[in-house]
């Protein structure tokens, strides 16, 4: 058997041999070669006159009229292996086009890399059986929420031991378009980051419908720059209630697919951009996610809705005033008979004038605002105070109540209430003495 001709080669070669021979009929060959008999006695006749060549392709061996010039190739390996050595095929041939005016298929760049032995084909996992949740509707409806530590900065952001910083990025993808909608790299997922994220998200797109959420166990849990989140979701549910946003909890990660796919995604192309950009920190870095990198990614991946309109929310008027408040830290503390309140090893002195009346053992809110200002809340009231070092050990004698007006209060010579009085006085001596001269 001839090695270097294909199957179908071999068989044509072998049924016209046997055809030649006389040992079969034009027509069965025909039905064998799926030929008309036109083309048996053509072919027959080929093989007959140049033999085995007859039956190989006319353009075999040959250059096709499409091929890519070996210069092209040379020159894309190499920039490849100098500059884009990590990339995937995909993002090194928009690399590609981008910066070196190159534009060639990402088949061709894939095919280039595997013989170079730059990419290596993976098996595909078997994984298992997901229901698929249709995309919402509107853009707006619905904001996926996550964060991700990661070595965004590579080996270029480090501490002072010289190793190097695993940064928490914060996102949100819109679940119609699968637009970005927010980014920001924070040192964790904690209370804090995650207010600043979302005060920052209404103030400049306004109120989401939905906020879909894992409960931080999937990315935070073992790594060491993550904070205690125990009543994260608690103060989040509280905020956006004030706000009417609805919160909705994943209890997977593939509940949440996109924004999971997301980072997938920004762990490859947002690590190498940054690069090549030269960002080295979280600050330069946030500035390139919104400038540069945000809107880039979405003028390339952000698909056409089912329907049209932005379903935001605008914050009304009370929501702008009340929304520093909204998006702090509330937590609950009882007056002691002093009237000090104890919040994280300091001591907090009401004064003595209050906006209401205020009694010990009574429970108020201790607002933590993002700025770390302290506001004392009590009744929709806020309370006046000072800030003391330490609770006195000796205490002075104390009203019972603190309320808008001194308890001591000594009206003035001239008050009203002193007038009436001598009033009183001289009618009642002018009485005692008409009842001496009857």
């Amino acid at each position: 058997m001839i090695t270097n001709l294909t199957d179908e080669e071999q068989l044509k070669l072998k049924v016209i041999e046997s055809l030649l021979q006389k040992k079969i009929k034009t027509k069965q060959v025909g039905k064998i070669l799926h030929l008309s008999t036109r083309q048996v006695r053509r072919l027959k006749n080929k093989v007959k006159r140049d033999g085995m060549v007859a039956v190989i392709h006319g353009l075999k061996s040959r250059i096709s009229n499409n091929h890519i010039d070996f210069s092209i190739k040379n020159k894309v390996i190499e920039t490849i292996k100098q500059k884009y050595t990590d990339f995937k095929p995909t993002f090194a041939t928009e690399k590609l086009v981008e910066n070196k005016n190159i534009l060639i298929s990402h088949e061709t760049v894939r095919g280039w890399m595997i013989e170079a032995g730059l990419w290596k084909t993976h098996k595909q996992k078997q994984v298992a059986y997901r229901s698929w949740r249709p995309r919402k509707e509107h853009y707006g409806e619905m904001q996926q929420f996550d964060g991700s530590y990661h070595l965004w900065f590579e080996n270029r952001y480090k501490d002072g031991t010289g190793e190097s910083i695993e940064v928490c990025l914060l996102a949100s993808i819109d679940d119609a378009t699968s637009k970005i909608t927010h980014m920001s790299f924070e040192e964790n997922e904690g209370v804090i980051a995650v207010f600043h994220f979302w005060k920052t998200y209404v103030l400049a797109l306004g109120k989401p419908l939905i906020i879909y959420l894992d409960k931080f166990s999937t990315y935070k849990i073992n790594h060491k720059s993550a904070v205690d989140n125990k009543d994260l979701i608690t103060q989040f549910e509280r905020a956006l209630r004030s706000l009417d946003i609805q919160l909705i909890n994943a209890h997977s990660a593939q509940a949440k697919g996109r924004i999971e796919r997301l980072f997938g995604t920004l762990q490859d192309r947002l690590v190498k951009e940054m690069r090549l950009a030269g960002v080295n920190n979280p600050k330069d870095g946030n500035k390139f996610l919104k400038e540069i990198f945000i809107p880039k990614f979405n003028r390339q991946f952000t698909v056409v809705p089912k329907s049209e309109g932005n379903v935001h929310q605008a914050l009304n008027s009370n929501e702008e005033k009340r929304l520093n408040l909204i998006f702090s830290i509330h937590d609950k503390r009882k007056i002691n008979n002093d009237f000090t309140i104890q919040f994280k090893n300091n001591y907090y002195q009401l004064e003595e004038i209050q906006p209401t009346t205020v009694r010990p053992k009574e429970t108020v809110t201790i607002e933590t605002w993002l700025d770390t200002t302290v506001h004392i809340i009590f009744k929709d009231f806020e309370l006046h105070y000072f800030l003391i070092k330490e609770r006195p050990k000796k205490m002075k004698l104390n009203p019972v109540i603190l309320t808008n007006h001194s308890l001591n209060y000594v009206p003035p010579f001239n008050h009203p209430w002193r007038k009436m009085g001598r009033l009183v006085i001289e009618e009642r001596r002018l009485k005692a003495d008409i009842s001496t001269l009857r």
